[in-house]
């Protein structure tokens, strides 16, 4: 499991190559720099640094980054950038913000700074502020800043969310989070009503007294293919709800023809329903995707939060991570009782007993009845505990993958 905290740390052994930004918010990082130069030299020479290689690896975490930065001495110099991180109300404030504008989330997934945010993680007049351990520090910023500013606009080209970490948060705490918030913007939509379509389940209509012989069977496909376009019709269910829906059922399709079982059986419709919404990571914030949690909450008569949280559950460990999620239980002695002294010899804290969950300030962890520890986390409050990392049968390791 990746923590928050490994999270709040990302270093680059390898910058993308050149000098010059080419997306308008890298350029918008070197001017912000390049606004309060006093000497234009320096930049110059500093940009050459930049070019030649003179820039070691590049740590990045929350207010700073910082690199080693070769000049013309044989011992490098330690150089920085800091840059203000945000508070928890304004970190509260501008992810409302994404998660109530499709624009800006859809820019952001593509790894993009949208450009309503712009004014608010750019870095603003004097927020941007160099030190280096060299002699020449009269009159900031010196080119050894003034390089690892180049080489950190490359970084900001290829992922915008080196921008969000300087600014107090990580990529994956950071999807998670809009991921919550999406689906409480979405549980507040109120959409017309859907028409109903009769229908007869498949097991009926193909159910028959007398079978013909069958066919000589076709050889397996390597893969599943694309769904089929469909029309625009104004009366039909979502076309791209359709689509995930089709792409779903072939590969259940090739699953059942490959093997002779069928992945989904024995499944209730929530479970279904949560299966078919984990199919992808950003399930839920994209346009499309929203629209198919919508119309699987309403079938199952849940809520889109419901449903994120079950989401989350799968992509941890399919349906025994959901069971864990939702049926406490009462495990017998054993493993359960030596968690609580594992954890405690391993420093993790004190965590409090209540049938099959252990819960500490921020954390839990739920044995599953297939003897795994499932992990939680606790970061809205008001007991909202999501699933996160990999299941294990060592309730330390549980905690850390």
């Amino acid at each position: 499991m990746i923590t928050a905290r490994d999270d709040r740390r990302r270093t680059f052994e390898t910058v993308p190559p050149g000098v010059e930004a080419v997306s308008w918010w890298g350029r918008a990082w070197v001017s912000a720099l390049e606004a309060v130069a006093r000497d234009g030299a320096r930049l110059t020479r500093g940009r050459e640094y930049a070019a030649e290689g003179h820039v070691d690896a590049v740590t990045i975490t929350p207010g700073r980054i910082v690199a080693y930065v070769r000049g013309s001495r044989p011992r490098p110099y330690r150089t920085e950038l800091s840059l203000p991180a945000f508070t928890d109300a304004e970190w509260s404030e501008l992810l409302e913000a994404v998660a109530a504008d499709p624009t800006a989330l859809a820019a952001l997934l593509e790894r993009e700074v949208p450009e309503s945010l712009a004014e608010s993680v750019l870095p603003g007049a004097g927020e941007l502020v160099p030190r280096c351990s060299c002699p020449d520090v009269a009159r900031p910023p010196c080119k050894h800043a003034a390089a690892l500013c180049y080489r950190a606009a490359r970084l900001l080209d290829a992922d915008p969310f080196v921008l969000l970490l300087l600014r107090g948060r990580g990529e994956r705490e950071l999807l998670e989070e809009l991921t919550r918030r999406n689906a409480a913007h979405a549980a507040r939509e109120q959409p017309d009503e859907a028409p109903d379509f009769p229908g007869v389940p498949a097991r009926a209509a193909l159910a028959r007294a007398v079978l013909p012989p069958l066919p000589a069977p076709l050889a397996a496909p390597a893969a599943t293919g694309l769904p089929p376009a469909y029309p625009a019709d104004p009366a039909a269910p979502d076309p791209l709800a359709l689509d995930q829906l089709a792409g779903d059922a072939a590969a259940r399709a090739l699953a059942l023809l490959t093997t002779a079982e069928d992945p989904t059986g024995g499944l209730t419709r929530w479970q279904d329903a949560v299966r078919l919404a984990s199919a992808h990571p950003t399930a839920g914030l994209t346009g499309a995707a929203r629209v198919l949690y919508r119309d699987l909450a309403r079938a199952t008569g849940r809520t889109t939060t419901d449903l994120a949280r079950g989401a989350a559950a799968w992509r941890q460990g399919a349906l025994p991570a959901l069971l864990a999620l939702e049926e406490p239980w009462d495990p017998p002695a054993g493993p359960f009782d030596r968690a609580r002294p594992a954890l405690l010899a391993a420093a993790e804290g004190p965590f409090r007993p209540d049938r099959n969950r252990l819960t500490g300030t921020t954390r839990q962890l739920r044995l599953g009845r297939d003897a795994l520890w499932y992990a939680y986390e606790n970061r809205l409050g008001d007991d909202d505990w999501w699933p996160t990392g990999t299941p294990s049968p060592d309730p330390v390791a549980a905690l850390h993958r």
